[in-house]
């Protein structure tokens, strides 16, 4: 089995979430995110929070797990952050759906399994350190950076903080709001490229024009 994209149901939930996020006068970075969780049919949904942040993106993966059935997850860092971050989901409509979980990402993120969309802050010091714990999906997964704008883009590269044990499908970078960072890592048991060809080996290639990053096998 693999992550499956439906442009129907991402087309429900991006508009769902336009409709849930009126008041929220931002760049779409909840639209998008929404669609892409509920395109890929994602049964289990984690993200990262912390106080002053923006509460549009949890908003719209909340819509895309109501329409696909799945579990919504907000880490956040302690007592304080869990008020605001429930406060603000309350003012939403949607201080039912996700579950909350209070202490350290890294930690948190260790004791879940089956993760098959995860979004995270590139402004945070503890993304890297939650990639290279994180236990991925058997259908693969889709993972998400914030804020990629922040970080220059040969900085932050998505093979080195997987640390070779998940099989990168392809990443691309896409404008909207501070930036968005994304790649789709491959169903469990795909070929990584080792074995018996042990002779291939993954090229990366960068469209200057789109900004698009590819990832060939050779």
């Amino acid at each position: 089995m693999k992550l499956v994209w439906s442009p129907e149901t991402a087309s429900k939930a991006y508009i769902d979430t336009v409709k849930s996020c009126e008041l929220i006068k931002e760049s779409g970075v909840a639209e998008m995110v929404s669609a892409m969780a509920a395109g890929w049919n994602a049964k289990l949904v984690v993200e990262t929070w912390s106080r002053g942040g923006s509460i549009a993106t949890s908003i719209g993966l909340a819509v895309a797990t109501h329409h696909t059935g799945g579990r919504h997850i907000c880490i956040v860092p302690d007592e304080e952050s869990k008020t605001e971050y429930t406060q603000s989901m309350i003012q939403s409509g949607h201080s039912s759906d996700p579950e909350i979980l209070i202490g350290e990402p890294q930690e948190a993120v260790e004791g879940l399994e089956g993760i098959d969309f995860l979004v995270m802050d590139c402004r945070s010091d503890d993304f890297a350190r939650i990639l290279r714990v994180v236990k991925l999906g058997q259908r693969g997964a889709v993972l998400i950076c914030k804020n990629a704008n922040s970080r220059a883009a040969s900085d932050f590269r998505w093979r080195s903080v997987l640390d070779g044990k998940s099989r990168i499908v392809r990443s691309v970078f896409l404008p909207v709001g501070e930036g968005l960072d994304i790649t789709h890592v491959g169903a469990a048991g795909g070929s990584s490229g080792k074995g018996k060809g042990g002779g291939r080996r993954w090229i990366k290639h960068i469209d200057h024009e789109s900004g698009e990053e590819y990832v060939i096998r050779k």
